[in-house]
């Protein structure tokens, strides 16, 4: 195998200037800098997505609620190999698997690393659930706000996009709710009082995972000076502790 060739790893845009936002690709960025594989970002703004996807012959792995296709990124395509893997955590376990050397996203022995998909749907959830007050702080690309917000408004079965933001009282009620519900994710950390990582100093995939979904709120709301303080500071820490892993490539 030719480790030469780059990883091409295609995320979804912002800005300009292109940035990373989005929590998906987040955790397959966090894992191709883990793993320390050769990679390049293809960046796609958000309404070229479907194209994309489909001339890369990567399936859709989700569906809209009507149970037609819901085409998104991340996908990576292995220049040395060949391969074309269009889920995130199929991501990191192909990572794993095809660059046995360095370190391991999925350890052997770990408890967390087990359940790795378990806690991706634990994870997805609690912040989708929540994702309203996110969504209105994305940076979308202005030349393509228009059609993004269409696309969203799509995904979320709703017809105006300012019914997915809340304001006032009510966005208090889910900040607090937010706050509650990480409570649950904060007493995982605190088992390990060695820390910042759910297992001690040393991260996992499942750390990626939360890690990413905190780099989307920290790019998108405008509470996440708050919300890196609340329970202890653990998700603050957690952030900060994964900033080595955050290099745009």
């Amino acid at each position: 195998m030719d480790t030469s060739k780059p990883i091409l790893f295609y995320d979804i845009a912002s800005g300009p200037p292109a940035t990373c936002f989005a929590p998906n690709p987040w955790k397959t960025r966090y894992a191709l800098n883990f793993k320390g594989v050769n990679y390049q970002t293809e960046w796609v703004e958000l309404p070229d997505v479907t194209g994309v996807r489909k001339r890369l012959g990567a399936p859709p792995n989700r569906t809209h609620r009507d149970g037609s296709a819901f085409y998104t990124l991340p996908v990576i395509h292995d220049l040395s190999t060949g391969d074309i893997v269009g889920d995130s955590l199929e991501i990191a376990q192909y990572l794993d698997k095809t660059y046995p050397d360095g370190p391991s996203l999925f350890p052997h022995g770990s408890t967390v690393s087990h359940d790795a998909k378990g806690l991706n749907i634990l994870v997805d959830t609690l912040f989708t659930q929540h994702v309203v007050l996110f969504i209105h702080g994305m940076p979308l690309n202005p030349a393509t706000a228009k059609a993004s917000k269409a696309t969203f408004c799509e995904r979320a079965g709703v017809d105006d996009w300012e019914k997915l933001t809340v304001r006032g009282e009510e966005r208090a009620k889910v900040l607090n709710s937010f706050k509650q519900a990480l409570g649950n994710l904060a007493d995982l950390y605190k088992k390990n009082t060695e820390g910042p990582f759910l297992e001690g100093a040393t991260p996992s995939y499942a750390d990626l995972i939360v890690g990413a979904w905190l780099s989307f709120a920290k790019a998108t709301s405008k509470e996440w000076e708050d919300i890196q303080t609340w329970h202890n500071g653990i998700f603050g820490k957690l952030h900060q502790a994964l900033e080595k892993y955050a290099e745009i490539n």
